[in-house]
Order: structure tokens, then C-alpha cells, then sequence
């Protein structure tokens, strides 16, 4: 797939934006399902760039940073992922496989970046001992540039860098038994990330629901809209006949006819 200048702008721009964001965590645009989906829609291939986000973020669920301990980088791995399946050709299992390297090598930038950032943060220090707002504020929003490039570089580099034949010969000689392993073990991260989510949202007067909703999944051919259709219905049913939600109606209803009567 061709990509012109105009494409390479608009990436390089949410590069920029999605790198801010990693940092800032303010408006998860960093989340892959954000981030492959934008990048999905600037290449036109906004479905492929939405499956790829949705896979993506059931694996880097458990990741994030927490104290002095840095996660691998989900954000440069969704971008060049994005661009790898649908600029260069790649299979989509082939494309996640590779996003768990290409995180791990966004987690090094990442340190590397947040090492040289030091040196900023020792400079506010020296600006706030003078109050010098405007010295503070140019440092902080320096050393967010920095960490923007973090991402909006290597994505750049990634992009001029799919014409090339030596990258696509590398991607073409990786041995299928690395790409098989990489693309099972991402698999099974996706599974761990499910175990987590019901893990956080598991009640246990539920569970025959959740359980049912697999057993229709397998034994029909229902698609996602069915299946969403059948899910309200069957919460519906039982908010009107669990006794809890019965019961409190019930008592509501005296009321209003013994005020009534009153």
C-alpha cells in the first residue's frame, strides 16, 4: 500500500499526539483500541485498524506504570503494528506477534527518555528556588515535546522504512516457527486479559448468564448484534423477576396506594 505525504503527516501528528498522551494519560488516545483505530483510519482501513486495537488491548490490559516501574510501551507498539499489517502487507497475527518485541522496545525508549529527563527536572528544581513560573512551565512542556518525539520518531522512521527491501526481506525471513510462538503467546495474554476483566467484574449471581452467553456463542450462529440483543433481554427479565427489584416496587406501590387512601 502506497502511502503519501499527506499520510505520512497525519501519522507523524497523532504520533506526536498519541507519545503526549502515553505520558499524560489524560485522554487514552496511547490505548491501542484508540490508537490503531486512527491510524486504521488515515491508511483507509479503519476495520482492520479497530480488530487490531481490540486484540491489542486485551493484551496490554495489565500494563501500566506504577511508581518507578515502567510497562511496555502499548502505544509505539499499536502504531507500528497499524502501519505493518495494513501498509505493509502483513498478516494481522503476524503484525500482534511482533507488537510484544516492538513494546519491549518502546519500554527502552521509554526509560532512556525518562533517564535524560532527569537532567530537566533538576533544572525546574533550580527554577523554582528563583520562582521563575515561566522557566518551569518551558521545562515542563520541553520535556513533554521530548517524550512525544519518543513515539512520533520511531513511527516515522517505520514508515520510510517499509520501501525498503532490507526491512522486508527481515520480515520475510523471520522463521515461522518465532512468529507461531510469539503470535500463541500473545494468545494467551488475551486470555489472561479476559481472566482480569471478569475477575474485576465477577458476581457470582451472574455467572450463569456469562456461562449461557458462551454455550449460545458456540452452538448458534448468531452474530455480535444477536447475541447483544439477547443480553438485554435476559437483563430485563431479570430485573423484573429477581425478588430484590420486585420487592422494592411492590413496597413502592403500597405506599402509593396507602397515601392514596389516606
Amino acid at each position: 500500500m502506497e502511502i503519501n505525504t499527506f499520510k505520512v503527516f497525519l501519522i507523524f501528528i497523532i504520533s506526536f499526539i498519541i507519545g503526549m498522551d502515553s505520558i499524560l494519560d489524560e485522554f487514552q488516545f496511547h490505548r491501542p483500541l484508540i490508537a490503531c483505530t486512527l491510524v486504521g483510519y488515515i491508511l483507509n482501513d479503519i476495520k482492520t485498524g479497530f480488530i487490531i486495537g481490540g486484540t491489542l488491548e486485551m493484551i496490554t490490559l495489565g500494563w501500566m506504570n506504577i511508581g518507578a516501574a515502567i510497562a511496555p510501551d502499548s502505544a509505539l507498539a499499536s502504531i507500528i503494528s497499524t502501519i505493518l499489517i495494513i501498509a505493509g502487507g502483513q498478516k494481522i497475527g503476524s503484525g500482534i506477534a511482533l507488537a510484544i518485541p516492538l513494546a519491549a522496545i518502546g519500554q527502552i525508549l521509554n526509560i532512556i527518555i525518562r533517564t535524560f529527563i532527569i537532567i530537566m527536572q533538576h533544572a525546574a528544581d533550580k527554577a523554582a528556588k528563583k520562582n521563575n513560573l515561566k522557566a518551569i512551565s518551558f521545562i515542563h512542556i520541553i520535556s513533554l515535546f521530548i517524550h512525544s518525539m519518543r513515539i512520533a520518531i520511531p513511527s516515522l522512521i517505520f514508515i520510510f522504512s517499509l520501501k525498503s527491501p532490507i526491512i522486508n526481506h527481515i520480515l520475510n525471513s523471520i522463521p515461522e516457527n518465532i512468529t507461531t510462538g510469539l503470535n500463541i503467546s500473545g494468545g494467551i495474554i488475551v486470555v489472561i486479559g479476559y481472566a482480569m476483566v471478569i475477575n474485576m467484574m465477577c458476581a457470582k449471581y451472574l455467572m450463569p448468564f456469562f456461562f449461557a452467553g458462551f454455550v449460545i456463542a458456540a452452538f448458534t450462529n448468531f452474530n455480535l448484534v444477536a447475541l447483544g440483543m439477547l443480553g438485554i433481554i435476559m437483563a430485563i427479565i431479570y430485573i423484573q423477576l429477581n425478588p430484590k427489584y420486585y420487592k422494592n416496587n411492590y413496597i413502592k406501590n403500597n405506599n402509593d396506594i396507602d397515601n392514596e387512601l389516606d
